[in-house]
């Protein structure tokens, strides 16, 4: 008997939109007026009325066009992608070669991480054409822009109309993980991608002062089209930035797109997937995303997730309203900004917050929500949230933020590295962080983490098998090679190198499986041998005889458990290997 694989035929775009979405309110805003048609500087997605976004090559041809065109624009390379294609950026300024080096405020802004994703590319070669070749050129004055249109490239080439099933638009959409199968937002720690590590080459030599990751959301409906967030200044390791953000940005950014016809909103993460009612999650994010990244190296990051269910045109055209406005403030405000980014810095905390979980008791907070009724599917034999299309305001809507400790450590002074682990000192040199390396050998009292219950992931995660483990710690008088390398806190990314070395941190290298031989045991041994050193022990050594009668008290099973007994003269042993288990990083207080 044959099998047959069916495929469903092909919709246009339009229709299977129209077909399954949940319904659309009719938009209108004053921002439509930002289009420009049928010029020579028309934008590919202007040409399409913005429900179509242009492939790769289109984009540089119209990219290197403005550039041509302009002497406020200069592009560049930020390295290949896996596939072999540049992950461009270009730079806009008054005075574009000396970007970093004049103390005017630096805004990054990034487009198409996950590429299907894309609204942030259009959105910003409309705004650099208006910059370049319209009126608003004085965006520039006191302010320059780096902005990145296609991070992940590759997987903005995998083009299709069924990439994102629950997004309006473009027509064609590019993939959500890498030509390597990886979520790019998913590496600012570890930096196994290509493309993170362009963003770092970016960051590191710039030093930008605001860095805007630009999104599109999963999920929930509701009235929003814009929604963005950042840690918020309880929970920041980059406080008095996050302040900023809170006071200053947030107002000012709300406003400018409510003016323009567009509803700003928080990031929405729903509590119960059947009951949107219950309220959503306030995130705090960690260090593999890029808004918790940069708080981590107090480089403050605003991450935008426009509204999936809102149509490209609406979306595109509120995120030029963001970035127009992100210029102007930046150019009024910047320089409070770039003082709240050098206090945090400067600051030493002596402790360290790794991660957070909800609050079991909720804020409270007006929402602009979306009416919604919970239906039984004969197919999936299961409930379902059916999405009506009509506004609902929430008065207080729950909000359970994610700000309750729950890994917090002591800050110690360094770290030291065995000069083997070049995998991880070149990712920490990727990061910018500053390292030392000893030219001799040295003895130094520190403290080093024993493993225990180690627990490994069942199947990877991006690439990876991460583990968990319970750690001890304990002083040793450690013989440090030469080449070890000493990784102090006291530096402006001492937040970031702590977030990366404990062990405990969910963002760790560890954590992420770089240590994972650790858990390998190479040497045994055999009975004839170690039996006649047990016995030998045992006559001559009364503490080791006295050690053995009460481990015996403590855990009945040794009394008969052969297997068990040997094991535990053995771990006692000089033959035994005295790296299993021991985390190789250890710590200087």
């Amino acid at each position: 008997m044959r099998a047959f694989l069916y495929v469903a035929a092909a919709l246009p775009w339009a229709a299977w939109a129209s077909d399954t979405l949940p319904p659309l309110q009719p938009w209108s805003g004053a921002s439509e007026q930002l289009i420009v048609q049928n010029t020579a500087w028309t934008t590919p997605a202007e040409a399409s009325n913005l429900t179509q976004t242009p492939d790769y090559n289109e984009t540089m041809v119209y990219v290197q066009k403005l550039v041509h065109a302009s002497p406020l624009l200069r592009l560049e390379s930020l390295g290949k992608s896996p596939q072999g294609r540049d992950i461009w950026m270009i730079r806009a300024s008054k005075n574009p070669d000396q970007i970093g080096q004049l103390h005017k405020p630096v805004l990054l802004v990034q487009a198409g991480i996950h590429s299907g994703e894309i609204d942030g590319k259009d959105a910003g070669l409309m705004l650099l054409r208006d910059i370049t070749q319209g009126s608003k050129a004085h965006l520039l004055d006191n302010v320059d822009l780096l902005f990145i249109p296609i991070l992940s490239v590759d997987a903005h080439e995998r083009r299709s109309a069924t990439n994102r099933m629950n997004q309006r638009g473009p027509e064609l959409q590019g993939w959500r993980n890498t030509s390597l199968n990886l979520n790019i937002n998913r590496d600012y720690g570890k930096l196994d991608t290509l493309e993170v590590r362009a963003v770092l080459k970016a960051i590191n030599k710039y030093d930008p002062d605001l860095y805007m990751d630009i999104h599109v959301t999963d999920g929930e409906d509701y009235q929003y089209d814009v929604t963005y967030g950042f840690n918020e200044p309880t929970v920041s390791q980059s406080p008095r930035s996050a302040q900023w953000l809170s006071t200053v940005y947030r107002p000012r950014i709300n406003e400018a797109l409510t003016q323009q016809g567009h509803i700003p909103g928080p990031l929405v993460f729903g509590v119960d997937s059947l009951d949107f009612a219950k309220g959503i999650t306030g995130w705090t994010a960690p260090v593999r995303f890029s808004n918790g990244y940069g708080d981590m190296r107090h480089l403050p990051t605003i991450l935008v997730e426009n509204h999936s269910l809102k149509p490209y045109r609406q979306r595109v055209l509120g995120t030029y309203v963001m970035l127009e406005h992100t210029l102007r403030l930046l150019g009024e405000q910047g320089a409070s900004l770039q003082e709240a980014k050098h206090t945090d810095e400067d600051t030493r905390p002596a402790t360290q917050v790794l991660q957070y979980h909800q609050a079991s008791q909720p804020d409270y907070i007006a929402f602009k929500g979306i009416a919604y009724q919970v239906k039984q599917s004969d197919i999936s034999k299961s409930a379902y949230v059916q999405w009506l299309g009509t506004p609902v305001n929430y008065d207080k809507l729950p909000v359970y933020w994610e700000k309750v400790p729950s890994v917090e450590v002591t800050v110690p002074k360094a770290y030291w590295i065995p000069p083997q682990y070049q995998e991880v000192l070149q990712r920490l040199a990727l990061h910018g962080i500053q390292m030392t390396t000893i030219d001799k050998p040295q003895q130094i009292q520190l403290q080093q983490w024993s493993a225990s219950e180690p627990n490994f992931a069942t199947k990877p995660v991006e690439g990876r098998i991460p583990v968990t483990a319970t750690f001890r710690s304990s002083w040793v008088k450690a013989t440090l090679p030469q080449g070890s390398v000493r990784v102090t806190t006291d530096q402006p990314l001492g937040s970031l190198v702590v977030a990366l070395l404990e062990p405990s941190g969910p963002d760790s290298f560890f954590n992420w499986g770089f240590f994972n031989s650790m858990f390998e045991r190479t040497e045994y041994f055999e009975m004839y041998a170690i039996l006649p050193w047990i016995e030998q022990q045992l006559a001559t050594n009364p503490t080791l005889a006295a050690d053995f009668a009460q481990a015996q008290l403590d855990d009945v099973s040794l009394k008969t458990d052969g297997k068990k007994r040997v094991d535990w003269f053995y771990q006692r042993s000089p033959f035994y290997d005295q790296s299993y288990l021991k985390y190789p990083v250890l710590v200087e207080r």
